[in-house]
């Protein structure tokens, strides 16, 4: 394809997400509080939208606790910067097998699995302006763990965020994800403008390789708008191949935690190195207004 660099481009951060990271850097956050105001400290730095996950407060766990989501979003929109909020509708889709020789029964504690109206209650109960829908089944990291999203889910998932009124972004780990996306457009369960967030580097998903990548975005229609980022040690280079290959960027401690070599990052410096790759190639920063101008979202 021609190259075709994007020259206004917006920021998100992925503040904490759900991986058991707590563990590896002081700087992930856990309770709401912490959330929220890593979540205002990225938006300062020059992020328009703000991804968030909740944590267990005391384990540092992941959750689905609308109680948790509540809180964070109340103190973001009470914060003194605008951004625009995403919220994950990715939880309740965890199906952990016993092992090699007996799937059967399942890894209870592990498994986290939930039908399509709880997985968006929080988004119900919320209205952020966008929440995220995995629009795949794959497996996921080590282990005997899956990712679960079946067709009837998603259907479902998207017909209950678009009547919300809050923009579905798309979340697309391999070309098969971008096939069953289009699918949903197709069927009227998801409306323009189309928002999607390429996943890449996560086992054992697509690989983060640029030839990869760009089977990827050659796969994602013109009128649609996307956003791209890698995990681990390819993250920080991702912003230029994002922005580059016509894309917005994504950044944040959900995927990567180190904002170089031994130097564990905050959100707030993720951001900033992003910025400064994407100022740095002629390209321009745009906020949350023109964020939900371009994305037809409604503030609330």
């Amino acid at each position: 394809m021609p190259l075709a660099m994007n020259r206004d481009v917006f920021i998100t951060c992925a503040v904490t997400g759900a991986g058991d990271t707590v563990s590896r850097s002081s700087h992930v956050p856990i309770t709401p509080k912490q959330i929220a105001d890593s979540a205002i400290d990225a938006a300062k730095a020059g992020a328009a939208v703000v991804h968030c996950h909740v944590r267990d407060p005391e384990t540092g766990a992941a959750s689905r606790r609308n109680d948790l989501y509540k809180e964070v979003t109340d103190r973001i929109r009470s914060a003194d910067v605008d951004v625009v909020l995403n919220l994950t509708a990715g939880m309740g889709g965890d199906l952990v097998f016993g092992n090699v020789e007996a799937p059967f029964p399942l890894n209870e504690k592990a498994t986290d699995m939930a039908g399509a109206t709880e997985r968006v209650s929080h988004v119900a109960e919320c209205l952020p302006e966008i929440c995220t829908l995995d629009c795949g089944t794959m497996n996921f990291s080590l282990g005997d763990y899956v990712m679960t999203n079946t067709p009837s889910m998603l259907r479902e998932m998207a017909r209950q965020m678009t009547a919300l009124g809050v923009r579905p972004e798309i979340e697309a780990f391999d070309t098969g994800h971008l096939w069953f996306a289009k699918q949903l457009v197709e069927e009227g369960l998801i409306e323009d403008p189309v928002l999607i967030q390429l996943c890449m580097g996560i086992p054992w998903g697509a690989p983060d390789d640029l030839n990869t990548f760009m089977a990827m975005v050659n796969n994602v229609p013109a009128s649609w708008t996307f956003s791209a980022f890698s995990i681990g040690r390819n993250a920080l280079a991702y912003p230029a191949a994002a922005v580059l290959a016509g894309g917005n960027v994504r950044v944040g401690l959900e995927d990567n935690l180190y904002a170089g070599k031994g130097q564990l990052a905050t959100n707030a410096q993720l951001v900033e190195k992003a910025a400064t790759v994407i100022e740095g190639m002629g390209a321009r920063i745009i906020g949350p207004a023109e964020v939900r101008e371009k994305l037809k979202l409604t503030k609330r």
